[in-house]
Formats: structure tokens, sequence, C-alpha cells
């Protein structure tokens, strides 16, 4: 397995621990979740099943039903209702013969995409937390973990369900993408042999989702496995944008008209912003999309640094989001390979290693030698100044330093000439004028293959390169 040390760690204290066990684990489509439980617990499960996909409530109890028989229930007949169904899993759980973990005893329960099972009018919340609060919660040997890729059920129905699951949880696991690091293992385990700066780009398609990785194939170059991957008539991720969408929030057409509005300012966009675009409808709505976005990873948000009054900023930040809007909704682009090099393949590669950088603030962090130092990071654009100036990424520290964090792309090291300069020097003058703040200002340049040689000495005080962003971070101690 490769990383989640941490997550490995949380599920090693369920087994070692003397209660029971209810773990909520979510992530994005294609992330790893089930591949974790399941090599880690070496599929010796006392009872697996997962939701059906788009099924109604006959089909996921019909699903469950044939999990039951699998692990010795003797019914065999579909139940009619949720509470039947986890009546019958007592008794399948209180069999002689029920598998446990071989160290240490342990009943584990792994209930796969249980936003799935939970259809329209079924009771499946109400007859899970009856389960629990009846029965599971007084099982010292019973881990229970249920698992969703709709982070925002699961943050709802069960990490902050003030209803039948308030303050039931135990344990919370966040599966997030790789990094650039654990990619470069992975592709190294499949004996892909890309450069570094070949796995930079390609976590700018991809980003550090393994089921996406799982797909390249050794004997192509990167740019042929694109091409085979999105843009072929039988492409296995070409629709993979809409298909995780619609698995994520059912009827999306909103969030869909969110993330397109998304592509009007790239690097920022107020509520105000979005509606602007006039794709979205306004009030609860577009509140509840932009948090749910937010909570499955496509979008951050960030305060409004210019302003004291309550305010905050939206911006993409999933690679695969960025890809597909650019390059294959309504077939804009047919040939990858046609394309790179291309004034307009260049423009998303800036938009593009902006969203790794992002994704990347702790290696930023650790590289400057401040990653124990609590920080917060966002953009920002002037409202004032003329020319206007923006600046891609600014990490405000707790040690009085704030990081202006220029990042630009460049396949050699980047050379700053004298426009560069006075550009920059506008935009860290302009900020100070306009913040108010009176922490240091270190300008920081990001870009894969660093600075040229002699270039931006007067005014650059941290310089971050690609491999800064490869690199591993530190192993956090033990608690």
């Amino acid at each position: 397995m490769i990383g989640r040390e941490e997550e490995r760690r949380v599920l090693e204290d369920c087994l070692n621990s003397n209660r029971p066990e209810l773990v909520a684990l979510y992530g994005r489509r294609g992330v790893g979740k089930t591949f974790l439980v399941k090599a880690f617990f070496r599929e010796r499960f006392s009872f697996y099943a997962t939701g059906v996909a788009g099924g109604n409530t006959r089909r996921q109890l019909r699903a469950f039903n044939a999990a039951l028989t699998e692990f010795g229930d003797s019914v065999k007949t579909i139940p009619k209702d949720w509470a039947e169904a986890f009546s019958r899993l007592k008794l399948v759980l209180s069999l002689p013969q029920v598998q446990k973990d071989y160290q240490t005893g342990k009943r584990v329960v792994f209930l796969d995409e249980v936003p799935w099972m939970d259809t329209a009018r079924s009771d499946f919340r109400a007859a899970l937390a009856s389960f629990w609060d009846s029965w599971a919660s007084a099982q010292r040997d019973l881990i229970l973990i249920v698992a969703g890729s709709t982070a925002s059920w699961i943050l709802r129905h069960i990490v902050r369900d003030p209803g039948g699951f308030c303050n039931r949880m135990t344990r919370q696991i966040h599966l997030m993408p790789f990094c650039l690091n654990e990619c470069r293992q992975m592709l190294q385990a499949k004996r892909i042999l890309f450069s570094d700066q070949q796995i930079m780009e390609c976590y700018m398609i991809l980003g550090g989702i393994p089921y996406y990785l799982s797909y390249l194939r050794p004997e192509y170059s990167l740019a042929q496995n694109i091409e085979l991957l999105f843009f072929r008539e039988n492409s296995p991720l070409r629709g993979e944008y809409d298909q995780l969408i619609h698995s994520l929030f059912g009827k999306a057409k909103n969030h869909l008209q969110i993330m397109e509005a998304f592509l009007a300012g790239t690097n920022g966009m107020t509520r105000a912003d979005i509606l602007a675009t006039g794709k979205v409808p306004n009030g609860k709505e577009l509140t509840k999309c932009l948090v749910e976005l937010e909570q499955c990873g496509f979008i951050r948000s960030y305060p409004d640094f210019s302003k004291k009054a309550y305010g905050r900023f939206y911006q993409l930040t999933d690679p695969l989001t960025l890809f597909h809007l650019t390059w294959i909704r309504d077939h804009r682009v047919d040939s990858w390979t046609d394309m790179i090099n291309t004034p307009a393949y260049l423009a998303w590669c800036g938009l593009a290693f902006e969203r790794v950088c992002l994704l990347h603030t702790p290696q930023i962090l650790n590289r400057l030698g401040v990653l124990g130092v609590s920080s917060r990071s966002f953009a920002w654009r002037s409202r004032k100044s003329v020319p206007g100036a923006q600046i891609d990424l600014i990490i405000d520290r707790k040690d009085d330093v704030i990081n202006l964090c220029e990042v630009k792309y460049a396949r050699e090291p980047f050379s700053i000439d004298a426009a560069c300069e006075k550009d920059l020097i506008h935009k860290l003058e302009t900020f100070r004028t306009e913040s108010g703040t009176d922490k240091a200002l270190h300008l920081t340049t990001i870009t894969p293959k660093g600075l040229a040689k002699n270039s931006g000495r007067n005014i650059v005080v941290s310089e971050i390169r690609g491999e800064d962003l490869l690199r591993e971070l530190p192993t956090p101690p033990l608690l």
C-alpha cells in the first residue's frame, strides 16, 4: 500500500481499542476508500455490503440480502425494509462461525457507499442508527465502518448529525487524493518511468486519484496515455467528469453550471461574481451547491483578505475538472497531441500548475522551513490599482511573515526580466497598501525548474522548485 500512514494508524487504533468503534470514511470516487479498508483488513470481514449506484430501495435491499446470505444468513428472502435487514445482520454477526480479525478477535463490518443505500423514504438512516444504538454500541469487539464518495452525505448524516448519530461516531477519515510524491511511488510501482516534469504534468490532468493513475500504461508516453484515456471514441475517462458529478450529487444541473462559471474567474470569484455569469440560481440552492462542491474537493473557499467585513472567494481546485472544462466539454479538442505547445495549451498549463501548487501548500511550507507554523492560504486581487494586480497564492503565517507567491509554469528555468520585476514590485506595493498589513512580505517564486541564474536576486526572498513539491513530507510525531 502506498502512503495512507495516518489512515492506517487510525484503523490500527480501532483494532486495539477496548470499545465499539463507528468509523466514518469518505473521499471522492476513485480515491481508494474501498482499497484501503480491504487491504488493511485483508478482506477478512464479519460482514461487507455495498450500495448499488442509482438503485431503488428494492435493489438496495436485494444487494444487502445477497451479502447477508454470503456471510451466513439462512433466511435468504429479501428483507421487506431496512429494519428487518439490520435485525438479520445482528443475527449474522452473532453466529459462532463469524469471521474475526486474526490477532485481535474484532468483528469488522464494512458498509460501502452507504449514500446509495439511503434512497427516498427508505428509512435507511433510522434503521442504521437503531442498529448502532440498540445493539452495536454495546459490542466492545465491533468495528463498524460506513463509507461513501458523497462527502456531503457522510458529513451531514453521520459526522455532524444532530439526531440519531449525534456523538456516536468515534473515528473520522477523510481520504484525500495522493500528493505528487505518492503519485511518483505509484507510477514507479507500475514501472512507468516518467520524469519529475512529466509526473507534474500528469498531476495537472489526473490529480492524485489512484483510480485514474491505474489506467496509465508503461509502454506509452504521457501524451499517448492522455490521448488514449480521453480523446478516443471509447476512452475510459472521457465521460468521467459527468459520471463523477452525477454520482455525487444526483440532479447535478446546478453543480455543473457553477463549475462552468469558474472558468470566468479561475483565480477566485465572489458569490456576486458567480451570480453575474447568469448560469446559477441565487439563494439557498447556490449556498447548498457551493458547500457540497467544497466538501467533495472540487473548490475551496477563503476569506477576502482586503475586507474586514465577512466575505469569501471561491476557487476551482480540482485538476480533472479544469482539464475537462478546458478541453473535453462540447468536444472542443479531437486530439491531445495536436494541442501540445499551442498558446491555448500553455495558458492551460499555467492555470493547472497553480492548482498543483494550491494542493501542495504543506510541501511549500516544508521547503520554507515553517511546516509547523500555523498559516492560512488564499489568492488575492486588487480592487483599486491601475494597472491591476493579483497574486496567485498568499501564505499568511503566524510568525508575522506573509509569503506572496508568484506561480509560473515553464519547462526551463524562469527568467525575471525588467518588465516582470517592475510588475512584481507593483504587486508587493499594492498588496501592502490595500491590505494594511505590517507583516514582513517575502516574495516567493514557485516554478518547475526554478529561476534562471542571477534572475530576481533583488526582489525574490525564497524560491520553490518542482522538486520541492515532489518531496515526501516528514512523518508527524505520535501524539
